[in-house]
């Protein structure tokens, strides 16, 4: 276990340059005493660990000293191989470096360890996009991800839902969600997502942009997401339920509003029970929501929802009424039709 450890503070301080000690018993899950004293076994050893003291201090290594990679375990070398995924690498123009790149892991591995990391290869495989859904191909994203990468500002051109629009910023990170590509952008002094595909135009600055020290692209994604999601249901209805319906709620609802869905333990006589449900903003979209559930759901409140929804049930009902008659009437003429050329 300590010998697991000093080489994961090791690889640490070699891949971050310098870090803490509470960071280290943080990625070590130790004490921080503990690291004092595996910090003080390297230097008994002869690795050229330093400390900085101060507020800004914390461990490094030697300029120029490495360690070389061969300690992986056999879940170590699994996990490297499961991160090589050809869709994504290859819209991002990195496909043949990541080929190139497991051919000499696969190459450097001990020879035991090669057929398992061979196997996931095999046996596993990302399909991003969600069923049915096909992946976005962007025409820029290429561009956008060379941006990124050497930090530079970049000036697009994107059609947003409201109207077309010019953005000059600076590119934090790309994130791909349900096969979809997305940008978050530094501009006038906050970070916004865009969608890739809808970047019309991209030009690459020769400016550099400075990187804010605190961004997390993955703690901003995750706030970005349950906002979003937010601010598409930030109203509730009060929904009565059939066993089916109840099932039905829980196959088409999206993951925010499964989650946040409440329902009464106690049922009628019927098996139904009462749901409280996130709905959209207006009542068009909240009812274009619950009518999916068709005739396994009642919406009690609120008043103009469930207005609505009898309006629009009504309709449809006159509609295939109406679709039904014709559709007799056009049965009974042929059928005279036949009849008088028999």
């Amino acid at each position: 276990m300590r010998a697991s450890r000093l080489l994961s503070i090791l690889t640490t301080l070699q891949a971050r340059g310098q870090v803490t000690a509470p960071e280290l018993a943080d990625t070590c899950e130790v004490s921080v005493r503990t690291i004092y004293r595996d910090i003080d076994a390297l230097a008994a050893a002869g690795i050229p660990v330093y400390a900085d003291r101060g507020a800004e201090g914390g461990y490094r290594l030697l300029d120029g000293y490495r360690v070389r990679l061969n300690g992986l375990s056999q879940p170590e070398a699994e996990a490297l191989f499961m991160t090589g995924l050809p869709g994504p690498a290859a819209a991002l123009g990195l496909e043949p470096a990541m080929l190139a790149a497991q051919t000499k892991l696969m190459a450097a591995l001990p020879a035991n360890l090669r057929p398992n990391a061979s196997r996931m290869q095999e046996r596993f495989h990302l399909d991003a996009p969600s069923w049915f859904g096909e992946a976005e191909q962007p025409k820029h994203l290429r561009a956008i991800a060379g941006a990124l990468l050497r930090e530079s500002l970049i000036e697009i051109r994107y059609q947003s839902w409201r109207a077309e629009k010019r953005r000059r910023l600076a590119p934090l990170g790309l994130v791909l969600k349900g096969g979809n590509w997305y940008l978050a952008g530094h501009v006038d002094g906050s970070v916004r997502t865009y969608r890739v595909a809808r970047v019309l135009d991209c030009s690459v600055l020769d400016e550099r942009c400075v990187r804010p020290a605190d961004f997390d692209l993955a703690a901003y994604w995750q706030a970005a997401t349950v906002r979003l999601e937010a601010e598409m249901h930030p109203n509730t209805a009060t929904v009565r339920l059939s066993p089916f319906g109840i099932k039905l709620l829980d196959a088409l609802s999206q993951p925010y509003v499964k989650t946040r869905t409440r329902i009464e333990e106690t049922a009628d006589a019927a098996g139904w029970r009462i749901a409280m449900v996130p709905i959209g903003k207006t009542v068009w979209h909240a009812a274009a929501e619950l009518l999916r559930l068709g005739a396994e759901a009642e919406v009690l409140a609120p008043a103009e929802l469930r207005d609505r929804m009898a309006e629009l049930t009504q309709a449809m009902a006159a509609r295939y009424q109406t679709a039904q008659h014709g559709y007799q009437d056009d049965k009974d003429i042929r059928r005279s039709h036949a009849t008088k050329h028999s």
